[in-house]
């Protein structure tokens, strides 16, 4: 079971360099003063779930998921 625990622990370095990328890559969630009179609301602010952002979130989400099962199943002494 070496091998497969070598192969986890490759995939969970992996994952923690992607993770740190793609949080780098968004951007910040503060709007600043164009939220106060709503100029924050264009047609991007409101299709952010098909644009890169959007993208971006929810491949951070899925890489989130992945770290912590990964970090689970490394921290069992089953192997």
């Amino acid at each position: 079971m070496g091998a497969f625990r070598i192969f986890l622990t490759v995939l969970f370095i992996l994952d923690c360099i992607a993770l740190t990328v793609l949080v780098l890559m968004q951007e910040g969630k503060a709007s600043g003063l164009g939220a106060i009179s709503g100029a924050a609301e264009t047609y991007w602010g409101k299709n952010k779930g098909r644009s890169m952002e959007g993208m971006l979130v929810r491949w951070t989400k899925v890489l989130a998921v992945l770290f912590m099962l990964l970090a689970i199943v490394l921290n069992l002494n089953v192997f």
